[in-house]
């Protein structure tokens, strides 16, 4: 078997979704696992040889693909998923060759198992280009974080300067003023956070419990509003949008150098073909002149 034999098979349709098969039933066998922890449970035989099962055709996939870089196995790490993949079998191998581990260790083991379902993103190309437009955007949210983190630092040190007495709570210092702005960001509970700065923390509706601290009760509607509308304006409404747009700019990258790879492949397995044809003719060619050979010699006697 050569490795136009194996190419074939790990780019057929029915071998990939095989593969896509067993990953979801590998998720659903994680999900089954989490409910049959109990030793003594009569599941967990069954678990085991399911595990097992999933594990035997994970790795040949992993010998079909290496099978299909025929001399230059090399290059099947060369993709970062391939390199995942293989260690995630790599230590899922280990924990059945290795049963008495260090329990320090299970909780990797473990998190292997759970981690086979992020293979998903690997079989599926258009969830690995929304992965990839992700990683890709990770430089660019980090200049975006960079001026949200300023203004969490600017709206904090307000927050504290004008409700820190008022509401001790949510803006006694700034490390917690910049808490409730992330909280604030989530648009989670806000409103309140707003009428207890507009009435003041001993008002009886949107005031402070009774026995909380609340020693300096000071009401401004007019800041208050100010305050967290044009904080919720800025902080989520424009800085969502930025993230959203960062992300979207990295998509059309990743989706511009995917376009260009696949093309790159196509001419690649063009020439691989070639070869495998070359190779084929050369091979029938020989079978060729082995009967002719043979005739001729069946002739001279």
């Amino acid at each position: 078997m050569n490795a136009a034999f194996f190419r074939r098979i790990a780019d057929s349709r029915w071998f990939n979704l095989i593969v896509l098969g067993v990953i979801l039933g590998a998720g659903v066998l994680v999900g089954v696992e989490t409910y049959q922890q109990d030793p003594d449970s009569p599941w967990r035989d069954t678990l085991a040889w399911f595990d097992f099962l999933v594990l035997i055709v994970f790795t040949l996939e992993f010998a079909i693909k290496i099978g299909a870089e025929g001399d230059r196995p090399w290059r099947y790490f060369s993709d970062p998923w391939n390199v995942f993949d293989f260690v995630i079998v790599a230590i899922c191998w280990l924990a059945h060759l290795t049963p008495s581990v260090d329990a320090s260790f299970v909780a990797v083991i473990r998190l292997a198992r759970v981690l086979r379902v992020f293979r998903l993103v690997h079989a599926l190309p258009q969830l690995k280009m929304l992965v990839n437009a992700m990683l890709k955007s990770i430089p660019s949210m980090g200049y975006v974080g960079l001026m949200l983190l300023l203004l969490y630092y600017i709206y904090g040190a307000m927050g504290v300067f004008l409700f820190g007495k008022n509401d001790p709570l949510h803006f006694g210092t700034l490390h917690t003023a910049m808490l409730t702005l992330f909280e604030i960001s989530t648009l989670e509970g806000w409103v309140d956070i707003l009428k207890v700065n507009m009435f003041g923390c001993d008002h009886a509706v949107w005031g402070y419990e009774e026995g909380a601290d609340c020693a300096y009760p000071n009401a401004q509607p007019n800041a208050a509003v100010l305050y967290f509308v044009s904080f919720v304006l800025f902080g989520t409404m424009i800085i969502l949008n930025l993230f959203i747009g960062v992300i979207m700019n990295a998509m059309d990258e990743v989706r511009a150098e995917q376009s260009l790879e696949e093309r790159q492949m196509r001419k690649i397995a063009g020439v691989q073909n070639l070869e495998d044809e070359i190779v084929e003719i050369h091979q029938q060619l020989d079978n060729i002149k082995k009967q002719l050979d043979y005739i001729a010699f069946r002739l001279k006697k």
